[in-house]
């Protein structure tokens, strides 16, 4: 390629300035050579961020925040500011997907163990009458409780400030703070005196002849303040100074600060629209921090614990099968196949885990070998 071929192929401002800075120099053949090589770069580049945003032009909203999210975590480690915490027993236990209604006791089975929710009651700032308070539900709760254990964490105490720090985890979340009737400062609330009401029982069986039941009940207390109108707005609006402050039991805290489950931030905004994403990010996230051997679970164990609300088990594959592909969107290495008997979770290298894994465990525990066969649930 001859030098003027050379200098026509260089187009961008700021390299033509190198270029007429360098003229007539010694080495100027060269430079111009060095700098068409920047200008192809950068072309093929441009060319490459062309394709991808023609690729995601392609997207629903879902799959856009999705794709969006698995380019971060993968470009970006999971930093301590990055992390949310939530219960590991809570990692297990799902809570209803949609309003029960006037349902006051629900029950979901996940392998031999058991979670019983049975709705409370709390005392009314305005009336001072106990008012019945639904079963928790929904991802709003489900985000809920990960703020309120991720703060307790974080303050390393067990009442947390819930007015100071809420209205900037929704936005953490994706959601917009807005109050009135339908706004989600309501929503959030809700289910926050939804948790703080309700009885929680976790029930372990071995599969022969022995059963011992967990009182777990989250909080001791919930410090209600009568809502005031934000400012203006009428009697319609509302600001956080409804709900103050939560107290955890200080038995669940202490169990909490020894056994938080780490959570990517990042990763539970991809999925903040769906309660059983949710909870099988949670769930996979504790299974792969210490999974010595592959896991299996049959379709109708899988069925018991992520889809008690189905009417069908035929109708639940197809569900569970779309959600586990959208997580594998955002984590490609996540180690879970799915059969007609059911799903398959293998033990994982680091890279695939959804965060670091525990400390303790030796890394050949982690990877874990086909001779030592399946576990089964």
């Amino acid at each position: 390629m001859g030098i003027e071929e050379t200098i026509a192929g260089i187009r961008d401002a700021d390299l033509r300035a190198e270029l007429e800075a360098a003229r007539g120099g010694f080495l100027f053949a060269q430079i111009a050579a060095h700098l068409l090589h920047r200008q192809k770069e950068r072309d093929a580049l441009q060319a490459a961020k062309g394709l991808e945003e023609a690729r995601r032009a392609e997207f629903g909203r879902d799959q856009r925040r999705r794709d969006a999210v698995r380019l971060v975590i993968e470009n970006e480690p999971a930093l301590p500011e990055n992390l949310q915490h939530i219960h590991s027993v809570l990692a297990l236990c799902g809570l209803p997907y949609r309003d029960p209604g006037a349902v006051r006791e629900f029950s979901r089975t996940y392998g031999r163990n058991s979670l019983n929710l049975i709705a409370g009651r709390l005392k009314d700032p305005a009336t001072g009458a106990f008012l019945p308070q639904g079963l928790p539900y929904g991802p709003k709760a489900r985000l809920m409780l990960l703020h309120l254990c991720t703060e307790a964490v974080r303050q390393r105490s067990a009442v947390v400030q819930v007015a100071d720090t809420l209205s900037g985890f929704m936005r953490e979340m994706g959601f917009a703070v807005t109050g009135g009737e339908r706004g989600t400062i309501r929503q959030f609330k809700e289910q926050l005196n939804r948790l703080a009401a309700c009885t929680m029982q976790i029930g372990l069986w071995d599969g022969r002849d022995s059963a011992t039941t967990l009182n777990v009940p989250p909080f001791r207390s919930l410090e209600l303040w009568r809502a005031r109108p934000a400012e203006g707005h009428d009697e319609g609006g509302e600001t956080l100074d409804g709900a103050r402050t939560v107290r955890f039991d200080q038995e669940f805290y202490e169990t909490l600060i020894r056994h938080a489950l780490p959570v990517d931030m990042r990763a539970a905004k991809a999925f903040s629209g769906s309660a059983r994403k949710l909870d099988l990010l949670f769930w996979l996230g504790y299974r792969l921090r210490a999974l010595p051997r592959p896991l299996r679970l049959t379709w109708s164990n899988l069925h018991q614990q992520f889809g008690a609300e189905n009417a069908s088990i035929r109708s639940f594959r197809q569900g569970f099968k779309a959600d586990l592909a959208h997580l594998q969107e955002v984590f490609p290495k996540l180690p879970a196949t799915l059969d007609d008997n059911g799903l398959v979770l293998s033990p994982a290298d680091e890279g695939a885990l959804l965060v670091p894994p525990r400390k303790g465990i030796p890394k050949a525990a982690r990877k874990g070998t086909a001779r030592q066969g399946n576990g089964t649930e």
